[in-house]
């Protein structure tokens, strides 16, 4: 089972949704114990850093994904979800994030248009070519955005997938278990669905 969190700042529905068509038990829960007997769990989010973080330290969540984390659980972050996994964020002033991830959060600075939001396309990182993760997931496939800050990891290693928006940005990153994407798998039609997919078979 696929515990989804709900700290009032997910796109929860669509995420279940998707998961259930692909027959992959979840749950959506509120209560930071429901993890400890949980198979995996999905860190959804849309909105700003801090208030997120906030939200995740009231309810005690960042505390049980980070122990839930070191005991080798599948964790997977969604679009600001993802970006919580990191050590810092500067959206909206400086921000500490749950730090499973080395590196930070910062804001296109471009002069294209910002929020970076539409399809894009994925460049999938060799050293994860054969990684379950990306089965059936190749370099030029498109997924969908709706972002203004992305993620700057600090090793090389962790980036997973990456995109072209005036420049090459990570798109999504893996560390061992923990995995991240800003795109909405949830919204990217086949290849998000196979991205989840994939997700479901690293749970299981």
């Amino acid at each position: 089972m696929i515990a989804i969190i709900d700290y009032g700042a997910g796109n929860l529905k669509n995420v279940q949704h998707a998961l259930s068509l692909l027959n992959i038990e979840c749950k959506v829960t509120g209560q930071p114990a429901d993890l400890q007997s949980a198979d995996g769990i999905i860190l959804p989010g849309v909105g700003a850093f801090g208030e997120a973080m906030n939200r995740l330290n009231e309810t005690g969540f960042t505390d049980e994904i980070k122990s839930q984390a070191s005991k080798g659980k599948p964790l997977l972050g969604i679009c600001l979800g993802m970006q919580l996994l990191f050590e810092k964020s500067y959206e909206h002033g400086e921000h500490e994030g749950i730090g499973l991830i080395e590196g930070e959060i910062v804001r296109f600075e471009l002069d294209l248009k910002v929020p970076h939001m539409g399809w894009n396309q994925l460049k999938v990182s060799k050293p994860y070519k054969d990684a379950i993760i990306n089965q059936n997931v190749q370099d030029g496939d498109y997924v969908y955005f709706v972002h203004s800050f992305f993620a700057q990891p600090k090793n090389e290693e962790d980036i997973l997938h990456a995109t072209d928006y005036g420049k090459p940005f990570t798109s999504a990153v893996k560390r061992n278990h923990i995995m991240g994407m800003q795109y909405h798998p949830e919204k990217s039609a086949r290849v998000g669905m196979q991205m989840l997919k994939n997700f479901g078979e690293m749970v299981r």
